[in-house]
C-alpha cells in the first residue's frame, strides 16, 4: 500500500506538449511527473525525481484512451500514401 502525500485531479498539473508529462509542484521544489503515455496505461501515481514523495493522479482513463484513439486515426492517415496502380 501506497502512502501518497495527496491526491490532485489532473487539472491541476501543468501539461507539456513537447515531452508529453504533466507536472504538479512538490513541496521539495522540484515537480512530481506523470507521462501521457502512463496515464494511458492507468498509471496513478506520480513521482517526485528529487524526493521520495508521491502524489495521487486523480482522472477518468477514458479521457486519455479517446485521446490515444484519435492520435492513432490522425497518425495513420497522415501515413497512408496511395497505392499506385501497375498494370
Amino acid at each position: 500500500m501506497s502512502v501518497y502525500h495527496d491526491e490532485i485531479e489532473i487539472e491541476d498539473f501543468e501539461y507539456d506538449e513537447e515531452d508529453d508529462i504533466y507536472y504538479y509542484p512538490c513541496p521539495c521544489g522540484d515537480r512530481f511527473q506523470i507521462s501521457k503515455a502512463e496515464l494511458i496505461s492507468g498509471e496513478e501515481v506520480a513521482t517526485c525525481p528529487s524526493c521520495s514523495l508521491i502524489v495521487k493522479v486523480i482522472y477518468d482513463p477514458k479521457d486519455f484512451k479517446v485521446v490515444l484513439e484519435e492520435e492513432k486515426r490522425r497518425t495513420s492517415t497522415i501515413t497512408d500514401k496511395p497505392q499506385l496502380e501497375t498494370a
